[in-house]
């Protein structure tokens, strides 16, 4: 497949340009900065844009066969303040999506967003009300505008992200019973997002993943 990945070069994101290169795929990288990718320059295609521009990813969209979005606020205390990162790339990216054709999505959030708050344990209800809560507001309007954009979508949902090496085994479903706060590395949910992205099987579908 040609793939565009959105926040490549961020945690995950470099996880999934890392397997869709194993895979054979090409891939197309969009950032902000291809200096952050100047390891991969002769393996990769380096757009460089904003993921919240209509124009920048309208421009750079035709022609790849699917999305991989693994855009993310990052791991710092001022990251999870409000905001609006989330929605306005969503916006943006429904709109290029439907003006270049470009139907099949696979989109990064988060357990605890949405209707997923109420299948949390307890300890993750305290942090997704407390510290994560307007991030996790604007995730949520995010994927809501995915699910009825008419995109061939999918929207994973992982628990606490870890940058432990990958397992290769870990639990999905459209539900998964919760205790504690558990956890999953970034490289398996990259490995998650690429499978799912060759396949049909999640589309229209929102499966939560966890160790």
């Amino acid at each position: 497949m040609k793939l565009l990945v959105l926040g490549a070069t961020g945690l995950t994101g470099r996880h999934v340009v890392d397997a869709a290169l194993r895979s054979g795929d090409s891939v197309t990288a969009f950032v902000r900065n291809p200096a952050a990718l100047a390891d991969l320059a002769d393996r990769v295609t380096l757009a460089t844009g904003d993921a919240t521009s209509l124009q920048d990813l309208s421009a750079t969209l035709p022609g790849h066969d699917a999305v991989i979005s693994a855009l993310g606020a990052g791991n710092s205390l001022t990251s999870i303040r409000a905001d609006d990162l989330f929605t306005r790339s969503s916006t943006a990216l429904v709109a290029a999506a439907g003006e270049t054709h470009v139907s099949r999505l696979v989109w990064l959030s988060s357990f605890g967003v949405g209707h997923t708050l109420a299948w949390s344990s307890i300890p993750q209800k305290m942090i997704y009300r407390t510290l994560l809560r307007n991030i996790y507001a604007n995730k949520a309007t995010a994927d809501e505008s995915i699910r009825s954009s008419g995109l061939d979508w999918t929207i994973v949902l992982p628990t606490r992200l870890t940058n432990d090496p990958a397992k290769g085994t870990y639990s999905m479903g459209d539900r998964l019973p919760m205790k504690g706060n558990p956890t999953i590395s970034r490289a398996d949910v990259a490995a998650f997002m690429h499978k799912a992205v060759h396949g049909s099987e999640w589309i229209h579908r929102s499966p939560v993943i966890s160790d």
